[in-house]
Protein backbone atom coordinates (compact mmCIF):
# COMPACT_ATOMS: atom_id res chain seq x y z
CA UNK A 1 0.00 0.00 0.00
CA UNK A 2 1.15 3.55 -0.65
CA UNK A 3 1.77 6.16 1.98
CA UNK A 4 -1.35 7.58 3.57
CA UNK A 5 -1.86 10.91 5.33
CA UNK A 6 -4.62 11.90 7.72
CA UNK A 7 -5.27 15.59 8.25
CA UNK A 8 -7.33 16.67 11.24
CA UNK A 9 -8.56 20.21 10.60
CA UNK A 10 -11.84 20.49 12.52
CA UNK A 11 -12.54 21.01 16.20
CA UNK A 12 -13.63 18.01 18.26
CA UNK A 13 -17.18 17.36 19.42
CA UNK A 14 -18.87 19.79 17.01
CA UNK A 15 -19.22 17.09 14.38
CA UNK A 16 -18.31 13.45 13.89
CA UNK A 17 -15.34 14.32 11.64
CA UNK A 18 -12.67 13.91 14.33
CA UNK A 19 -14.06 10.65 15.69
CA UNK A 20 -14.54 9.19 12.23
CA UNK A 21 -11.06 10.33 11.19
CA UNK A 22 -9.55 8.64 14.23
CA UNK A 23 -11.48 5.43 13.49
CA UNK A 24 -10.25 5.48 9.89
CA UNK A 25 -6.69 6.15 11.05
CA UNK A 26 -6.71 3.16 13.40
CA UNK A 27 -8.25 0.89 10.75
CA UNK A 28 -5.71 1.99 8.13
CA UNK A 29 -2.84 1.29 10.50
CA UNK A 30 -3.60 -2.43 10.09
CA UNK A 31 -2.86 -2.12 6.36
CA UNK A 32 0.25 0.05 6.25
CA UNK A 33 2.94 1.45 8.48
CA UNK A 34 3.53 4.51 6.32
CA UNK A 35 0.99 6.87 7.83
CA UNK A 36 1.37 10.60 8.31
CA UNK A 37 -0.87 12.33 10.84
CA UNK A 38 -1.25 16.10 10.73
CA UNK A 39 -3.18 18.50 12.97
CA UNK A 40 -3.86 21.90 11.43
CA UNK A 41 -6.32 24.74 12.03
CA UNK A 42 -8.95 23.86 14.61
CA UNK A 43 -7.72 20.27 14.37
CA UNK A 44 -5.06 21.09 16.98
CA UNK A 45 -7.89 21.04 19.53
CA UNK A 46 -8.25 17.28 18.88
CA UNK A 47 -5.12 16.76 21.00
CA UNK A 48 -5.86 19.24 23.77
CA UNK A 49 -5.68 17.60 27.20
CA UNK A 50 -8.34 18.11 29.84
CA UNK A 51 -11.38 18.21 27.59
CA UNK A 52 -14.76 17.47 29.15
CA UNK A 53 -16.94 16.17 26.30
CA UNK A 54 -19.51 14.77 28.73
CA UNK A 55 -20.57 18.37 29.47
CA UNK A 56 -21.93 18.62 25.91
CA UNK A 57 -23.11 14.99 26.00
CA UNK A 58 -20.37 13.85 23.60
CA UNK A 59 -18.32 10.67 23.67
CA UNK A 60 -14.73 11.01 24.91
CA UNK A 61 -12.92 9.71 21.85
CA UNK A 62 -10.02 12.11 22.44
CA UNK A 63 -8.53 9.68 24.97
CA UNK A 64 -8.07 7.23 22.08
CA UNK A 65 -5.29 9.40 20.65
CA UNK A 66 -3.06 8.20 23.50
CA UNK A 67 -3.07 4.64 22.09
CA UNK A 68 -1.64 5.64 18.69
CA UNK A 69 1.79 4.17 19.61
CA UNK A 70 0.12 0.77 20.10
CA UNK A 71 -0.82 0.97 16.41
CA UNK A 72 2.78 1.89 15.46
CA UNK A 73 1.77 5.52 14.92
CA UNK A 74 4.43 7.22 16.98
CA UNK A 75 4.97 10.50 15.16
CA UNK A 76 2.45 13.15 14.29
CA UNK A 77 2.76 16.75 13.25
CA UNK A 78 1.08 19.74 14.86
CA UNK A 79 1.01 23.06 13.02
CA UNK A 80 2.85 25.59 15.20
CA UNK A 81 1.09 28.52 13.47
CA UNK A 82 -2.30 26.94 14.22
CA UNK A 83 -1.35 26.54 17.87
CA UNK A 84 -0.23 30.15 18.10
CA UNK A 85 -3.34 31.48 16.33
CA UNK A 86 -5.47 29.75 18.98
CA UNK A 87 -3.52 31.01 21.98
CA UNK A 88 -1.68 27.70 22.46
CA UNK A 89 2.00 26.84 22.16
CA UNK A 90 4.37 23.88 22.08
CA UNK A 91 4.23 23.64 25.88
CA UNK A 92 0.43 23.29 25.97
CA UNK A 93 -0.47 19.87 27.45
CA UNK A 94 -1.60 17.51 24.72
CA UNK A 95 -3.42 14.27 25.48
CA UNK A 96 -0.81 12.00 23.90
CA UNK A 97 2.15 13.66 25.60
CA UNK A 98 0.35 13.84 28.93
CA UNK A 99 -0.24 10.10 28.86
CA UNK A 100 3.29 9.31 27.75
CA UNK A 101 2.44 8.20 24.23
CA UNK A 102 3.62 9.44 20.90
CA UNK A 103 6.24 11.79 19.66
CA UNK A 104 5.44 15.30 18.60
CA UNK A 105 6.67 17.41 15.77
CA UNK A 106 5.67 20.74 14.36
CA UNK A 107 4.86 21.50 10.79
Amino acid sequence: MNRVAFVFSSAPHGSAAGREGLDALLATSALTEEIGVFFIGDGVFQLLAGQQPQVVLARDYIATFKVLPLYDIETFYVCAASLQARGLNENTPLCSRRHGGGARGTA
